[in-house]
Order: structure tokens, then C-alpha cells, then sequence
């Protein structure tokens, strides 16, 4: 006597890349697209988050503008937010940071902290993959307030 035995549904492969564009901007309800303002911002809190990283002053043809920070425009200070850029292309965001880094510290380390920092917390909470990641090293902090002394 045979047995008949139940027949399994057949899967086919979807490529990696048709996976990744399907998940990040289409769902099943429609389109989900996040705006470059959005992404921007989210870039430079991300940056911020490096304690050797912050916002670099005013450039103006090609010089810093002493001050700036007290006529109310962004002067160069670790604790603010750094000038941000970014273009999305559908799945894909490059960016590109105007940043000030704290002296002794090394250039080429921070830079490359901020850059994986930053591709990793962009990719989590947007999804998107960031291709490429420009930073401008714009100033030197060198001025680092004294902590207070105890008596």
C-alpha cells in the first residue's frame, strides 16, 4: 500500500537587493518616504552623540568668524549641533558633516567614529543605507574650559 505524502509549497529566492528596496520605503499599506530635513537632523544628532565631535563656527570666504556664537549665529562649540547635508535617493542617503573636534584628540579617529556611528543610527531609525559619509573637519577645539577646582 502507498502512502501518499503531503507535497511542500515551493519558495523561490528573492534576491538581497530586492529584499532591502521592498522593506525600507513600501510596505503593504503604500510608501513610506522620509524627508532629506528629517534625515538631516537625525544625522546630526547622531554626530553630536561623539564627545570628540560638535559644531564648528561660521565660515565666511573661507574664515571662521570670531564671535559668531554672540551675533546669534552657530559658533564652534562640542556641545552643539554640527552642519549637516544630506540627499536621499530612494534607499540610499549621503551625507555630508561640517564638524569641530576636540584637541588632543585624533582627526582621523573621531572622524571615523562619527562616520560608523552615524551609519549605523541612521540605518536604525530610518532604514536607509548610507552610501557615503563626507565630513568636513572645520576647526579645532582648543579652548576647553578648565573643570572647576574643589576646596
Amino acid at each position: 500500500m502507498a502512502v501518499a505524502r503531503p507535497q511542500r509549497a515551493m519558495t523561490t529566492a528573492v534576491p538581497a537587493e530586492a529584499k532591502a528596496v521592498a522593506m525600507v520605503g513600501r510596505t503593504e499599506l503604500g510608501t513610506i518616504s522620509i524627508a532629506d530635513g528629517v534625515v538631516s537632523k537625525i544625522a546630526a544628532r547622531a554626530a553630536a552623540e561623539n564627545p570628540d565631535a560638535g559644531a564648528a563656527a561660521v565660515r565666511m570666504l573661507g574664515r571662521a568668524v570670531p564671535g559668531a556664537g554672540h551675533l546669534g549665529l552657530r559658533g564652534t562649540d562640542l556641545a552643539g549641533l554640527p552642519k549637516t547635508s544630506v540627499d536621499v535617493d530612494g534607499s540610499k542617503a549621503f551625507l555630508t558633516l561640517e564638524i569641530s573636534v576636540r584637541w588632543p584628540a585624533s582627526v582621523p579617529v573621531v572622524t571615523e567614529q562619527v562616520r560608523s556611528h552615524l551609519r549605523r543610527r541612521v540605518n536604525d531609525l530610518t532604514g536607509l543605507s548610507v552610501e557615503e559619509v563626507h565630513i568636513v573637519v572645520a576647526d579645532l577645539v582648543t579652548d576647553i574650559a578648565r573643570p572647576p577646582r574643589v576646596r
